[in-house]
């Protein structure tokens, strides 16, 4: 096995076609799909099934590339590093659920290194995503939670994957809404009270199991239920439709603005705020900071 190899397997996934990888690379279509079977041949195992609409993975193909793509990503800072002593910037990628604390600890971050060394991604996904951007080096620290719904399929997928998911704190349900919404006022919500009001919902795409979900009790007969994909139409809903969502309570006025709140949920169930990162694998120094920005949090969680 060759790290060209790894590299024709992944232009192979990313592209799904053999026709087109080959195009990338500027070799033959033959060549490469040689290439291919000789290291399906040297693994023993299938890596893509083809057919005549192209190529997809198997399940030990998508296993394999999660490797592959690690051994790239790693032969790459290496080579910048000690051959070329390139003068390229790192990169740092955080991947997350869509809580808008882990966009504000990053752009403190982002403020603290500024941009003379470092190239900064921030993803703000589905939680499959999230998974999946840690699993392939995209980003080296998914933030997302685990409770007593999801938790044993999600440590699950997290240990076939290889990865590792750390908690930073517990927060109590609560129901994130505007200030003008007619149960603004109360000190505790039933689930009754908001029957009346719409449930926001992030949507998961291909991934859409209530495992995956991004609201806590996702198994609940919701009465009324909007979908969306970003935080912006979440808002947008709140203001002009008096919806509502579950959440962690966590608001970060500096960015979502003054009028919104989070009031608990009257229930004794809870949500684990944490990360996810490759197991057995340090975090960057940078990483370890965002990862500190993160944990302070805990002192703004509702009581």
């Amino acid at each position: 096995m060759t790290l060209q190899q790894l590299r024709y397997a992944i232009m192979v996934a990313d592209q799904h076609s053999m026709n087109k990888a080959a195009e990338r690379l500027f070799i033959t279509q033959p060549s490469l799909s040689n290439s291919i079977r000789e290291l399906e041949s040297e693994l023993g195992i299938e890596i893509f099934i083809r057919s005549n609409r192209g190529v997809t993975l198997t399940p030990d193909g998508e296993e394999f590339l999660g490797y592959a793509r690690q051994m790239m990503e790693h032969y790459r800072l290496i080579t910048d590093r000690f051959v070329s002593k390139s003068d390229s910037k790192e990169k740092f990628s955080v991947s997350a659920q869509h809580y808008s604390f882990a966009v504000e600890a990053f752009i403190k971050l982002v403020r603290e290194y500024g941009f003379g060394k470092y190239e900064f991604a921030m993803h703000e996904t589905r939680t499959g995503e999230v998974i999946d951007n840690v699993k392939t080096l995209r980003s080296e620290v998914g933030v997302l939670y685990e409770n007593d719904f999801n938790r044993a399929v999600l440590e699950k997928i997290f240990r076939r994957d290889e990865l590792e998911f750390v908690p930073l704190f517990d927060c109590h349900i609560c129901v994130f809404l505007t200030k003008d919404h007619p149960l603004a006022g109360q000190k505790k919500i039933r689930m009754e009270q908001l029957e009346d009001y719409p449930c926001c919902s992030f949507e998961q795409g291909d991934n859409n199991s209530f495992y995956f979900s991004e609201e806590v009790m996702p198994t609940y007969d919701y009465k009324k239920m909007l979908k969306a994909d970003d935080r912006a139409t979440f808002l947008n809903f709140m203001v002009g439709l008096h919806a509502y969502t579950l959440c962690s309570g966590l608001i970060c006025e500096e960015l979502n603005g003054e009028e919104y709140t989070a009031i608990p949920l009257d229930t004794d169930e809870t949500m684990t705020i944490g990360y996810i990162k490759i197991a057995r694998m340090p975090l960057s120094p940078i990483a370890q900071k965002y990862v500190g920005l993160l944990e302070k949090y805990q002192d703004k969680v509702v009581s």
